[in-house]
């Protein structure tokens, strides 16, 4: 064998040899890649969680002064009150659920309307609320027996026919043991309401369901009962010392209690002026409190008597987590506004600001420029009882 041709078997071997190795590194590749058409799989992520948002709204005291009461009245004999809430009704309509205190019973021409101090007002008020934009009227207030016991049957009566909610005064044993239940987009708010009083007068003794009275244990024991069955329990409590600007420390302390055993919102009333408000921490939620919201309409005398707040209150309900939680709070002031139009006495609630802008652009049609430090007399005492919202993003 010449050395040509061992060269030449020594190439075709090496050829051989490395056409061997490519083939396996191939091979070898095939068997560890993914199939055609395949994609590694990713991670599975959560859901993307659904939430929902809705807005409580409140307000104060609603009186029915003699005065308040003629300014409805018409040739006919029939009564309209619809001017009272025209100026803030679109406020109110927005929310999710409207709530107010009525410090009236609804007893029947019968029995003659009045004012203070036995008050009895015309059925149209019911109305009147309703058309406001109101959803719950709380009857749990130490005027609700200011016609006895059948006035404030008759009232519960007037105000469901009129299509509105009630609490805190009950028409039968069974139910004043069903507890306000709302379900608003899928948040379950829970409403209880009490008062310190009906000023002396006594609740029949066969009929021991018809108001919620104050009592601190009765409180306690609504709340745990309640509280499993809604995401948003809010407390409404006739309570305090009338015209007073600040709380009783007596009231901080069943505020505290209240909160701390389930309670997202509480809410006062009775004092006829605004109180102060502040957030409880609990664990890891917020218990927000409001003293006192003042009067949103009446005819009593002096600004802080006729000042009054709109009180909104945002939640936010993860529905995947089952999670709620109180997300912002804020007001609006108001000013129960008495005038005349064509020489006889009317009233009417209006936003503060909102109204001090109108006088500025000459879209104000009862008040003027000589009214501004009036309004902004109520707005500054306002701001300063309450202070800002509050926001928790």
């Amino acid at each position: 064998m010449n050395r040509n041709t061992v060269i030449i078997l020594l190439l075709i071997c090496l050829g051989l040899t490395s056409s061997y190795w490519i083939n396996m590194s191939l091979t070898r590749q095939q068997d560890i890649a993914p199939a055609s058409g395949t994609v590694d799989p990713k991670p599975e992520s959560e859901p993307e969680p659904k939430v929902e948002t809705i807005t409580l709204l409140a307000t104060g005291d609603c009186l029915m002064h003699n005065t308040q009461i003629w300014s409805g009245q018409r040739s006919d004999g029939s009564y309209n009150f619809d001017a009272f809430f025209k100026q803030v009704q679109p406020i109110i309509a927005a929310a999710d659920y409207s709530s107010t205190n009525f410090e009236a019973p609804m007893a029947g021409a019968a029995s003659g309307y009045t004012g203070y101090p036995l008050f009895n007002s015309p059925d149209e008020m019911a109305l009147a609320l309703k058309g406001a934009g109101f959803d719950l009227v709380v009857t749990a207030n130490n005027h609700i027996l200011d016609r006895g016991a059948q006035g404030a049957l008759r009232t519960l009566q007037v105000l469901e026919q009129s299509g509105l909610d009630t609490v805190g005064a009950y028409s039968s044993q069974e139910a004043s043991q069903e507890y306000l239940i709302k379900n608003l987009k899928g948040v379950r708010v829970g409403y209880l309401a009490y008062t310190y009083s009906t000023n002396g007068i006594t609740v029949p003794a066969d009929k021991p369901y018809l108001v919620n009275f104050l009592d601190r244990d009765r409180i306690l024991n609504d709340i745990n009962a309640l509280r499993p069955r809604v995401d948003v329990l809010v407390l409404v409590l006739h309570w305090g010392v009338e015209y007073s600007p600040q709380p009783t420390e007596e009231q901080k302390t069943l505020a505290r209690e209240f909160c701390a055993a389930g309670a997202d919102i509480i809410l006062g009333s009775h004092p006829h002026v605004i109180q102060t408000m502040e957030v409880i921490p609990v664990e890891d939620r917020n218990c927000f409190v409001i003293y006192s919201m003042g009067n949103f309409i009446s005819h009593q005398r002096g600004l802080e008597r006729n000042s009054g707040v709109i009180l909104q209150m945002k939640f936010s309900k993860n529905l995947t987590r089952n999670e709620t939680k109180l997300i912002k709070v804020d007001y609006i002031p108001t000013y129960s506004h008495s005038y005349y139009d064509n020489g006889r006495q009317q009233f009417r609630v209006v936003p503060v600001e909102e109204t001090i802008r109108r006088i500025e652009q000459g879209e104000e049609p009862y008040l003027n420029r000589g009214d501004i430090p009036t309004l902004q007399a109520v707005l500054n005492h306002t701001r300063s009882q309450l202070g800002e919202g509050y926001n928790f993003n």
